[in-house]
């Protein structure tokens, strides 16, 4: 007799903690419904943005090519422009896509950069100062 109430006790223990897991997977399943529906409804205003932004872009586009056509002179410092971005994407891709540090250059200065910093005295770099003006000799 011992035996048999025994076994109903974790029996009945038994089912009581069925009954409580259950209960915790029917709140998580709704949990898990609800965080679905607002990630559709992020992801339908998304695409709703995306598309709005790729019609203004198709507009300006559009505009533009009514536009007159650029100086030539303009159209040539574009393309060097360009030019120069695809020569360095290379070496900033890492950087831009988070995988790795900026490139470090050390490329030399130009003489026309060290001849401004050579104008400008010491202390007014150090403190963000504007420089002094330059004495002119009179002509």
């Amino acid at each position: 007799m011992d035996e048999e109430f025994e076994l109903s006790k974790k029996h009945e223990e038994i089912l009581g903690k069925r009954a409580e897991l259950l209960e915790q997977m029917e709140v998580r399943h709704q949990h898990q419904r609800a965080k679905k529906k607002e990630q559709t409804t992020l992801s339908k205003a998304a695409q709703e943005r995306n598309a709005q932004l790729l019609g203004d872009l198709k507009t300006l586009e559009d505009k533009m090519r009514m536009k007159q056509p650029l100086h030539p002179d303009v159209l040539t410092l574009e393309t060097r422009y360009w030019a120069s971005v695809e020569e360095k994407l290379l070496e900033w891709e890492p950087f831009l896509l988070g995988r790795g540090p900026a490139p470090r250059h050390s490329r030399a200065r130009s003489p026309r950069r060290r001849r401004q910093e050579k104008s400008v005295p010491r202390d007014a770099q150090d403190r963000g100062l504007p420089p002094r003006p330059r004495k002119h000799p009179a002509v």
